[in-house]
């Protein structure tokens, strides 16, 4: 199946509420990004959609966050929301969104991104527990589900700490 990855553009925001809603089966994710897009660190290259045949049927947004401790805050991306369309779905269009997301991440120069997503699936793109770095989640959440990858090498050396998500992610939660 052919697909062309490309950044968003406004003519976009419909069929990426679309696309969100109806993989995810409700409106939150949809919501979500609409709001993120408010957010003066919103950046709009990191925001990518999947078409087949002029069809919007993919869509991926990385979105920067901090990894705080004590001392310090530290500089990532929370990928999320990741959806396809159900039709869609199982056919390598996710994967490439997440390859083309992680190397246009790494061009923008972040280290890391944090992921809380499937433990069978983001682990092979790299992911790994983020608590290896002792890193974790402002919430409860099993250990296997909260993935952090280093776009670097030791990306992820010397941080540690709570993820601060914005707080647009707690608003639709």
């Amino acid at each position: 199946m052919k697909i062309d990855l490309r950044y968003e553009t406004i003519n976009d925001y419909a069929g990426i509420k679309n696309v969100n809603d109806l993989a995810f089966e409700q409106a939150d994710e949809g919501l979500l990004i609409e709001k993120l897009r408010l957010n003066p660190d919103f950046i709009n290259k990191l925001s990518i959609v999947a078409e087949s045949n002029d069809k919007l049927v993919g869509h991926i947004l990385f979105f920067p966050i901090k990894i705080q401790n004590d001392s310090k805050k530290h500089e990532s991306l929370a990928l999320a929301p990741m959806s396809v369309l159900p039709d869609f779905q199982n056919k390598g269009i996710g994967g490439q969104l997440i390859t083309k997301g992680l190397e246009i991440a790494k061009e923008f120069g972040f280290k890391s991104v944090i992921v809380l997503g499937h433990k069978d699936y983001y682990p092979k793109f790299g992911f790994l527990p983020a608590s290896s770095w002792r890193i974790k989640a402002p919430f409860d959440v099993p250990d296997e589900v909260f993935m952090a990858i280093e776009l670097v090498s030791d990306g992820l050396k010397d941080v540690s700490g709570i993820v601060k998500y914005p707080k647009e992610f707690e608003e639709v939660s």
